[in-house]
């Protein structure tokens, strides 16, 4: 029998006579047939869609190796059981071929090229669910159609649970955040997918809270069987799980903990200040939301759209977003920092850098007031500058005391403000403090979005859940945070420890899969007024630059403060200023999640070459970066020396066109 390190070296020849066997896809066939098969184009994954034992099932293979075990699939609902008793009835596969642009995101063009396969399945009451599935050379993906019986009943209904399952082979380690419980941390304000991910563990260790692991998850399967510290091991497949398309039709699910497998787990009952139900309600006929499964080497997993692929907008936008940089004072200045003649300065150094933006945090209603608001609005405008004011969503979902509140939680607050907000010239929200992924909540999200874009407000959430292809489906939203972003670094010294960490590990889950307000590129070496007291940044000036395009959200928050236009080195200011924070592609060179991450980002004509360093010693390179730059050596670089200082210099390509980079501890380069 060959190892699965045998079958991916096979040439390509053999490979093609191997793959390229006959392949029957029987559609609408007889009762009694059980399974069927679809092949991505090039044929390197193959799904196994059926039922059995009255479960129906499905399995993902990649070059003959298994990735997903048997799995279930399936749903309880109010009307029906479509987890067991189930036969396939008929299925039904076609091409899935289009393109389209996207403007907030790792690219501005996709072809999507796959296929699609619907299953429909029947239970012993005589009543039918089908299952429709989408396969590419990356990624697998499957949503549920819900169908009303023979007599057209019922209209509506309730889905009680998901059966949907992902079972991995045993040498599988994991790269997963818990889902925290309900109600706990700070003023009762989580769940809020700020909790710690944990790299290279093992599926039998439960999650921290016992409430499972949120979305995006990413698996690592290695086929030499053995767990292994070389970072390019050729037997190494990736997967990451997560789901896009949820909108307020349907609640937002995270995974359970591990049981022989993993399954699709509804929010927890004591969300939301036990407000609204943890279930889904839905009109009949319905479909579910996409759970995506992207499958092969870190560059598919970097380089996935799925959670685009698969949604479309869902309105048109009132006008033409504009991109961009901001500037924040609250991340070091903290709320003492919320007043007129601080936000003056911070206008000033938005105008100074070129930036777009400045984002005027919690409290501004109560420390400036809504009368100078106005005015600190129009100043900025005078200096090409637009402001964005912070809100607290609530309502009643948590107990966060941050002023304005109850402006975004009804229609008729949210339509008085925001027509307030354009009447003076605000272009855009932070919205903070939400309760949960129950519907409800989803509902609350995609109603502050499409009233924001009546009124040519963007919009960007915090303390909330993960975005599922929202950039597609909601024109107006730029990034969310869900995630323990750059706020944590300046609470405490142990998050500024963890920052490289989380920095190389959020470009293969979280940012791969939409787009992350971090929330600053930090450019103080204090988290402090003064740049000098409390505690300091672990990380060099290089790094916190290169994360700028390591990190990807179209408004890009710049973290600078007044005093670093004296105390950083031109070079620094230059790149800041014409930071791009739009892309049209994105590729992955190297790296491996939580150690270091080498990324490619190309804005119009020019490419960007990024990379950060996680470990505790320096990292030397060898980088083939000639379908970027030609001529390769007339470019300059940035990088940190090895006193940890940042540099400018040429560089020098070997006669093979390498490049070779010594990337220090904590440190990072950027080659444009």
């Amino acid at each position: 029998m060959r190892t699965y390190l045998q079958i991916i070296q096979l040439t390509t020849k053999d490979m093609i006579k191997k793959l390229l066997l006959p392949l029957v896809m029987l559609a609408a066939t007889t009762a009694n047939a059980q399974t069927t098969e679809i092949t991505s184009p090039n044929n390197c994954l193959v799904v196994t869609v059926g039922a059995e034992d009255g479960t129906a099932f499905y399995t993902v293979s990649r070059y003959g190796a298994t990735i997903i075990g048997r799995s279930q699939l399936g749903f309880k609902t109010s009307y029906g059981d479509f987890s067991s008793g189930l036969t396939m009835e008929k299925w039904e596969t076609i091409p899935m071929v289009f393109s389209y642009d996207i403007t907030r995101t790792k690219a501005s063009h996709v072809d999507y090229n796959g296929k699609q396969v619907t299953a429909t399945f029947q239970n012993t009451e005589g009543q039918r669910m089908q299952v429709e599935l989408r396969v590419t050379d990356r990624d697998v993906a499957f949503r549920y159609h819900l169908l009303p019986n023979n007599d057209g009943r019922p209209k509506s209904a309730v889905v009680l649970s998901e059966a949907s399952s992902f079972v991995f082979p045993d040498y599988t380690t994991t790269f997963l955040s818990p889902q925290s419980k309900p109600m706990v941390g700070w003023e009762r304000t989580k769940p809020s997918y700020e909790e710690e991910y944990r790299a290279d563990r093992p599926m039998t260790e439960g999650s921290a809270q016992g409430e499972g692991y949120v979305f995006p998850a990413l698996f690592r399967i290695d086929f030499g069987m053995a767990a292994t510290t070389d970072f390019t091991a050729d037997t190494n497949v990736w997967v990451l799980l997560t789901e896009t398309g949820v909108n307020g039709s349907y609640v937002g699910a995270h995974l359970s903990d591990w049981n022989q497998g993993y399954r699709i787990a509804f929010p927890n009952a004591g969300e939301n200040n036990g407000n609204g139900t943890p279930t889904a309600g839905i009109p009949v006929p319905s479909i579910t939301p996409w759970r995506t499964i992207t499958i092969g080497t870190l560059a598919d997993i970097v380089e996935t759209t799925v959670s685009y692929d698969l949604v479309e907008p869902l309105y048109e936008p009132s006008q033409q977003y504009q991109p961009g940089r901001y500037v924040w004072s609250w991340l070091i200045g903290q709320n003492e920092s919320i007043n007129y003649d601080d936000q003056v300065r911070f206008i000033d150094l938005a105008s100074d850098m070129g930036f777009e933006y400045c984002l005027v945090d919690n409290w501004w209603d109560q420390r400036i007031g809504r009368d100078r608001i106005a005015k600190l609005s129009e100043y900025a405008q005078s200096k090409g500058v637009s402001l964005m004011l912070w809100y607290n969503s609530n309502g009643s979902e948590n107990d966060a005391p941050q002023t304005p509140r109850q402006c975004m939680n009804t229609s008729i607050a949210r339509d008085k403000e925001m027509a307030w907000m354009k009447s003076i010239g605000i272009k855009g929200i932070k919205v903070d403090f939400f309760g949960g992924d129950k519907q409800q909540t989803m509902q609350l999200y995609e109603d502050i979005l499409c009233d924001a874009n009546r009124y040519g407000l963007q919009v960007i959430f915090h303390g909330c859940t993960l975005p599922r292809g929202w950039e597609r489906m909601y024109p107006n939203f730029v990034a969310s945070e869900a995630v323990l972003a750059s706020e944590n670094v300046m609470f405490n010294e142990g998050a500024a420890i963890r920052q490289a960490f989380d920095l190389t590990l959020h470009p293969f889950c979280r940012n791969s899969t939409a787009s992350m307000d971090w929330g600053g590129i930090i450019m103080n070496h204090h988290m402090s007024t003064d740049n000098a007291s409390r505690h300091s940044r672990k990380t060099t000036d290089i790094f916190e630059l290169a994360s700028g395009i390591i990190m990807q959200t179209s408004i890009q928050c710049v973290a600078i403060q007044p005093n670093n236009l004296q105390e950083l080195p031109q070079f620094e200011l230059d790149f800041l200023r014409e930071l791009p924070t739009t892309w049209d592609e994105t590729r992955f060179i190297d790296g491996y999640p939580g150690k270091y991450v080498v990324l490619a980002r190309r804005h119009g004509d020019h490419w960007y070459v990024a990379g950060l360093n996680a470990t505790q010693e320096p990292l030397r390179l060898s980088l083939q970066l000639g379908r970027f730059f030609k001529p390769l050596g007339s470019n300059d670089y940035y990088v940190d020396s090895r006193d940890r200082q940042p540099q400018l210099k040429k560089i020098s390509a070997t006669k093979q066109g390498l490049w070779n980079v010594e990337i220090q501890p904590n440190g990072g380069f950027i080659l444009k």
